[in-house]
């Protein structure tokens, strides 16, 4: 098993007063040759927005764009005809950017910070007809794995939201002094794992609130925590074609 340790401290980070934003990878301003992509995963933001601040108009194409409210107040309205749609803290937003979109993000609430998780992964297939879809998910039970992303090729199946691209999203309770196996899909696909909150151990390799790990070329590992915890799982390919 290969593992690929990020503390929470060693982000990239940039404090703009409206925004306080945490990079895992490169991003804007932000550049560290080590710390490109993991694999087809290419953005993973930990950003606090200021209540009524936000992102004006801007453009994207040819990526899966998934945005997790974790507290307060999104709303989002794009080239595609969405208007200010609210996305709440248990609701998750995709948008397939595909042949080009443009879209503003902003802090719906004037009196209350929006904290949210924003991931970017590269698709499996360019040039798409762009998509939209948000999807509220009910509160976690311990020691049950919630998919909240997957491939769009795998069908309706279940309640997970779709992108163009091999990959899954899910999250995780942990109970303090209980644990979790998790499978990964195939040798050629790896996993991000993102302490949200609470302590956990994945090998040897201990985790606090905000560190993450790297996980691949292995076909499972355990997670086992310390403290009450919550995990975010970024399951791409680590090999993987473009077209």
């Amino acid at each position: 098993m290969k593992l690929i340790f990020h503390s929470a401290t060693s982000r990239g980070s940039a404090n703009h007063g409206w925004l306080q934003a945490n990079h895992s990878f490169s991003f804007a301003n932000y550049y560290n040759p080590e710390k490109m992509n993991f694999g087809a995963l290419r953005v993973l933001n930990d950003d606090l927005i200021a209540p009524s601040m936000g992102f004006g108009t801007h453009p994207h194409d040819n990526m899966e764009i998934i945005t997790i409210p974790l507290s307060g107040l999104l709303k989002h309205k794009d080239s595609m005809g969405n208007v200010w749609e609210e996305v709440k803290a248990g609701e998750v937003q995709v948008m397939s950017a595909g042949t080009g979109i443009q879209h503003s993000e902003i802090n719906g609430s004037a009196s209350e910070f929006l904290s949210l998780f924003q991931i970017w992964i590269l698709p499996n297939k360019n040039n798409v007809t762009p998509r939209y879809d948000q999807h509220y998910f009910e509160p976690l039970s311990d020691g049950e794995l919630q998919v909240l992303v997957a491939s769009i090729d795998e069908g309706t199946a279940n309640k997970s939201l779709k992108i163009h691209q091999d990959a899954q999203i899910s999250r995780l309770n942990l109970a303090a002094n209980t644990s979790f196996d998790y499978p990964v899909k195939s040798s050629h696909h790896g996993v991000y794992v993102m302490q949200i909150y609470g302590a956990s151990k994945i090998d040897t390799t201990q985790l606090q609130s905000r560190d993450a790990v790297g996980i691949s070329e292995t076909d499972d590992f355990k997670i086992e925590a310390s403290e009450d915890s919550q995990l975010l799982f970024i399951e791409v390919p680590v090999t993987f074609n473009e077209s």
